[in-house]
């Protein structure tokens, strides 16, 4: 069975969660889908952010690398061909998470976080 890519949703640091959809939504229209006071998504029409709480430290930089989540449909064929090519190992697919998903994460050169979701 083949993968299919779906969407990228963009996941961009916030400090303050609540200040931020606000924000999203009195000036550009988005609307709360989602989240707590660490994490939400955002969604105008088609297009979702996700915004992802971090403490702006030098352990948690706020302007750090960025957070891509790519979803797909079958994703344990790409992980497979992935696992085979050697570019991440074959522990690294969670299945069932808590917030139903299958999901694999890992960076790119330039510590960009890429993650591969499926929605269950």
């Amino acid at each position: 069975m083949t993968t299919e890519f779906l969407q990228a949703v963009p996941v961009l640091p916030s400090q303050n969660i609540e200040r931020d959809v606000e924000w999203y939504s009195n000036n550009l229209g988005f609307s709360r889908e989602f989240g707590d006071g660490m994490y939400a998504g955002i969604r105008l029409n088609e297009i979702w952010l996700h915004l992802q709480w971090h403490a702006d430290t030098p352990e948690d930089p706020l302007l750090g690398g960025s957070v891509v989540r790519i979803f797909v449909k079958n994703i344990q064929t790409y992980f497979e061909a992935l696992v085979t090519k050697g570019v991440i190992p074959p522990d690294k697919l969670r299945l069932n998470t808590p917030w139903g998903t299958h999901e694999f994460g890992l960076y790119d050169l330039n510590q960009n976080a890429i993650f591969f979701v499926e929605d269950l």
